[in-house]
């Protein structure tokens, strides 16, 4: 909770109580010692409410210059070799820390339970997490954050310290007054200390309100017994009672108050520091002070003000008090972790496990010192195990922009669920895996299947929470060809065969070295089709082309009335083809469209041989493309190029791949970018040419479009005398 030792402005008597906090930098010289009067280095004041809220007023003795201090801190100068105001880390910690004793618990339950319902959320960013803030909220701040919590389900709601400032009562009384602020269903709860009239003034912030819980601390453990209240046990146990009697008093037991449904919320506050024997005695004491029922629950809050030990420790003592307490359907257990260990969470969770019905946090763990729990971690910890946490965080970016716009404080990149790069894997290995798991989780909807989330790293599946798969493989010099191709397929839709994975890959890695740093989305996507042609092909383009059967090697002519069987034919590419600004009619013939193409270009000294190809289609129904991948070799050589196409028509797209990798080929030579030269090694026959003329009048081109009939005999020509 941190009440105690959290500075803050008090609305009572803080003037009273000023204490004066005095550092002193001394020299090493003994001068600095005869001038103590007049060489103050620094002087540092801060109130403390916390200690005239207990009712210990603060003594003043005698001090220089007339001033009160509590504390005269004196920094000596540093053993050799250490920087000032740095002390060294002891060689033998225990001399100065001692280990926290644990619970003897044999019996203990809780390490064979499980969670599997949500417990009850009690968010307290608006007290808790506000009080820690260097500039706290003010109250429009905090009205935009309360209906944020609404907004995501939240059902009791922390919302001040009213008896801390005016800011807080009134804006209790703004939630309270004003219509339509706070639901029915929503219960606004209030803190105050152990203190009859800021008990009074707290209760008088939530007058008129119809769900509300007032929630009463103190500190129970030996450390502020002794050094902050020297009180002794019984004392402690004396103002418990006596505060919940007086809470009764002018809460359920007053006439007046008969309009609010008022639960009572008790916190042993610096609980996992006190004994356990003596926490259950004086929450026992408090229980029959009060008078709660099955139906009308008292709520012990059990909190970890500081985190002391290990999660399991903190379950022995959540256990031990559940199980030692009586009547335990008249009260539901609460707890309230901090983070001082780093272990906030597990603590919540271990706690449900060894019974507790409630969790006080914040979202993202914003809080005294390293924070309260995360709340949103510890909902969809819930989430990623099947049980729905009863709060919301579907678009969690937006929950995100009002804490960091509240708080003033950035939530952490890293942060569970919530942080920037929580969904990125920039890890080569880790980007392979996850491009396979989305891979085939997408081949098991298409078919149908509703299949349960398994993709590896990442145990949620970001669109849950409003977050994109764009964002999750990020790629840098670290990365491998997973992560490009995955930028590639959710931007492009092309699935790339894994040898151009491969070979795309250490374009990316030159790129990224050569920039030293991550590249974006879009980089890589403009790389992909600058390196591969598909936005402009700078030096192949296919003006004009027709697929014809070469019938040179037809059979015997069929018998009268059927049609020749020409699926053993090979087929003849016609066509016109742009490098570099000139056009070229080629002429080829081969099995297929795309080595006829291939024979076409070995005629202008282009000798490419297909290694590999592949396709697959983009999008359904009528407006499918097909995407083609075609790897290939030099003639002569083991040089390997790629090309890639994509069109409407599938042979078409075929074409554009190869002409994709002859560009591809020539820009890999050196001295390119060259002018290209054709070196003709046939002329044209008879066949070419009757073929070639067979490209007249308006005959469609490569981009849909129509064209004036070719000059063969022109280009031929020119082509020739190159």
């Amino acid at each position: 909770m941190g009440e105690c030792i959290a500075s803050r402005d008090s609305a009572v008597g803080a003037e009273n109580s000023a204490s004066l906090t005095i550092g002193i930098d001394l020299s090493h010289s003994i001068l600095y010692w005869s001038c103590f009067f007049f060489s103050f280095s620094s002087i540092r004041v801060f109130t403390c409410p916390c200690f005239e809220e207990h009712h210990f007023p603060i003594r003043p003795f005698p001090s220089l210059l007339g001033l009160y201090p509590l504390i005269v801190l004196i920094n000596f100068a540093p053993p050799h070799g250490y920087p000032a105001n740095i002390m060294p880390m002891l060689k033998d910690p225990s001399q100065k820390y001692k280990p926290y004793k644990p619970l003897n618990l044999p019996n203990r339950q809780w390490p064979n339970k499980i969670i599997d319902k949500p417990p009850r959320w009690m968010a307290t960013d608006l007290r808790d997490g506000n009080q820690s803030l260097p500039d706290p909220m003010d109250g429009e701040a905090k009205y935009k954050f309360f209906k944020m919590l609404v907004d995501i389900g939240y059902k009791e709601i922390e919302v001040s310290f009213p008896s801390a400032s005016q800011t807080d009562f009134d804006f209790t009384r703004r939630l309270v007054e004003e219509p339509g602020l706070t639901p029915d269903d929503v219960a606004l709860q209030v803190l105050a200390p152990c203190r009859e009239d800021l008990i009074r003034r707290t209760v008088d912030s939530l007058k008129g309100a119809k769900k509300a819980i007032l929630h009463i601390y103190l500190a129970t453990s030996p450390c502020f017994r002794r050094i902050v209240f020297n009180m002794d046990r019984q004392k402690s146990l004396e103002m418990a009672v006596k505060c919940t009697k007086y809470a009764r008093s002018i809460t359920k037991d007053d006439p007046s108050q008969a309009g609010t449904d008022w639960q009572f919320e008790f916190s042993p506050e610096t609980f996992s520091d006190t004994e356990p024997e003596f926490a259950v005695e004086v929450c026992q004491a408090v229980k029959e002070a009060w008078e709660p029922s099955a139906e009308r629950p008292i709520i012990f809050n059990l909190p970890a003000t500081v985190e002391m030990s290990t999660p399991n420790v903190f379950a022995d003592q959540v256990e031990y008090f559940c199980t030692n307490m009586t009547e335990r359907e008249k009260f539901v257990v609460s707890v309230h972790p901090h983070n001082d260990r780093g272990c906030a969470v597990a603590a919540a969770e271990l706690a449900q496990m060894a019974g507790a019905d409630r969790v006080e946090g914040t979202l993202f763990g914003n809080g005294e010192r390293t924070g309260n729990v995360d709340l949103v971690t510890l909902a969809l910890n819930l989430y990623t195990q099947g049980v729905s946490p009863n709060v919301d965080f579907s678009d969690i970016n937006s929950v995100i922009k009002v804490v960091e716009e509240s708080n003033k404080i950035p939530v952490n990149e890293r942060w569970p669920y919530g942080g920037q790069l929580v969904v990125c894997a920039f890890s080569g290995s880790h980007q392979d895996a996850i491009k396979k798991g989305f891979k085939l989780r997408e081949d098991a909807v298409a078919a149908g299947q509703e299949p349960e989330w398994e993709v590896p790293y990442l145990p949620l599946d970001p669109q849950d929470i409003g977050r994109t798969y764009e964002a999750v493989i990020r790629v840098n010099s670290q990365s491998g060809k997973g992560g490009a191709a995955w930028v590639i397929l959710r931007s492009l839709e092309l699935d790339l065969p894994r040898a151009l994975q491969v070979e795309f890959s250490k374009l990316v890695q030159v790129k990224t070295e050569s920039v030293n740093r991550e590249l974006k989305p879009t980089e890589i996507t403009n790389l992909f089709e600058e390196s591969y042609h598909l936005k402009s092909n700078p030096r192949f383009n296919l003006v004009d082309y027709s697929i014809t059967t070469d019938r040179s090697q037809s059979p015997a002519p069929p018998q009268p009335g059927k049609a020749l069987n020409t699926k053993n034919l090979k087929r003849r590419f016609t066509g016109v083809i742009e490098i570099d600004n000139v056009q070229h009619a080629i002429t080829g013939v081969g099995p297929g469209a795309i080595s006829s193409l291939a024979t076409a270009l070995s005629s202008l000294g282009i000798d490419l041989d297909v290694r590999d190809y592949k396709e697959h289609s983009i999008g359904r129904g009528r407006d499918v493309k097909a995407a083609t991948y075609i790897q290939c070799t030099a003639a002569g050589s083991s040089e390997q190029v790629w090309g890639v196409g994509i069109h409407q028509d599938v042979v078409q797209a075929s074409l554009i791949a190869l002409l994709s990798a002859a560009s591809s080929f020539l820009a890999s030579r050196a001295g390119s970018p060259a002018p290209f030269r054709p070196i003709r090694s046939n002329t044209l026959t008879n066949e070419d040419l009757q073929a070639l003329d067979q490209l007249s009048g308006e005959a469609a081109t490569s981009s849909g479009g129509l064209t004036a009939k070719v000059n063969i005999e022109q280009l031929t020509k020119q082509a020739e005398s190159q």
